[in-house]
């Protein structure tokens, strides 16, 4: 009803935790199940062969990932991987291994270091083949990562191509490709909220993805032992700059980000009581607390009680019993 001939949204967790080896992945799975929320992780996993596989063991690495996503530890089905860049020699075979062995249970493929359109959509279209030489019916999300002046430019094209599901911005290798013209304080904060050159990128990046109906996610934050640095980048990246997930490199980024993302307590109470209204007048127009409401805004408070819910705030019981399942907590479609 609240899509009627557009695209749904993406429905992603607030945190995407990276991990190389097989001992980090492990833990990050075993982390997943300590922090469900209504039975659900509240981020997913990469599993990086890009940084991860030590040279010359790329194949060795792409079958312990592969052997991951078979095994009983990734129980939730939200462990994804990274390959490695197009002008890498091994990044087919990466494809070949992971997807030809697992790509069933693989949640999304993330494309790192992309120069441009044409190079995001060469791995998508390689991906594609291989889901059809094994038979693999579902399409297999993909996630690119935005790292490059030149994928910067052409971030619009990349947005639209088929099964894109998240833009990522990669702000150390962005940073870097200029060539020492942005000063390494640009990599953390306050300096990557402020420079102009980095605070311009990620504003493109985000009204790219949010323009084409996809998750805008931000880069890592260098910080590990403070969490009140990562929930406060958090924060800034959510509030300013509209990304809606965040990259975490340790398991002690993971909590901050999730809270950071979550809506608060007032926001979701006001998303229940407009919703659950709506739904009783079939999605029609309404006035709520002497303002009037229509399906634009219902889209706009829909995705905030998504979102509260993916991220484990807590919702007023009748918007979990109506808005979603009762056994299994997935997002029903929203209808009367």
């Amino acid at each position: 009803m609240l899509y009627r001939g557009e695209k749904p949204f993406p429905a992603l967790a607030a945190c995407e935790h990276f991990a190389g080896s097989e001992k980090t992945i492990r833990k990050a799975l075993h982390l997943q199940t300590e922090l469900l929320v209504d039975e659900r992780p509240v981020f997913d996993v990469t599993a990086d062969c890009e940084d991860g596989a030590a040279a010359g063991r790329e194949a060795e690495h792409a079958n312990m990932v592969a052997d991951l996503l078979l095994a009983p530890a990734n129980g939730y089905g939200r462990l994804g991987a990274r390959i490695h860049d197009v002008t890498h020699p091994h990044w087919r075979e990466d494809l070949q291994i992971i997807v030809g062995r697992a790509g069933q249970q693989l949640a999304y493929i993330v494309l790192p270091k992309v120069a441009n359109a044409d190079d995001a959509l060469t791995q998508i279209v390689a991906l594609d083949q291989v889901r059809a030489l094994y038979n693999i019916e579902r399409p297999i999300p993909v996630h690119v990562l935005i790292e490059t002046p030149g994928a910067l430019h052409e971030v619009w094209q990349i947005a639209a191509l088929p099964h894109v599901e998240s833009i990522d911005f990669g702000l150390m290798d962005f940073v870097s490709a200029h060539h020492g013209a942005i000063p390494g304080s640009a990599m953390r904060s306050p300096g990557q909220f402020s420079h102009p050159l980095i605070a311009r990128a990620k504003c493109d990046v985000s009204a790219a993805a949010l323009g084409n109906g996809v998750i805008p996610t931000h880069n890592v934050t260098t910080e590990l032992n403070d969490p009140d640095v990562v929930r406060e980048d958090a924060r800034r990246a959510r509030n300013e700059f509209g990304f809606l997930r965040m990259w975490s490199i340790h398991p002690r980024q993971i909590q901050p980000i999730v809270e950071a993302m979550r809506p608060d307590f007032d926001e979701v109470t006001e998303a229940t009581g407009i919703l659950l209204a709506a739904q009783s007048a079939h999605w029609g127009p309404i006035a709520w607390e002497g303002k009037l409401h229509d399906r634009a805004s219902f889209r706009y408070y829909w995705e905030l009680l998504r979102r509260a819910h993916a991220t484990g705030a807590d919702l007023p019981p009748e918007a979990s019993h109506r808005f979603f399942h009762p056994d299994t907590q997935a997002p029903q479609t929203v209808s009367h």
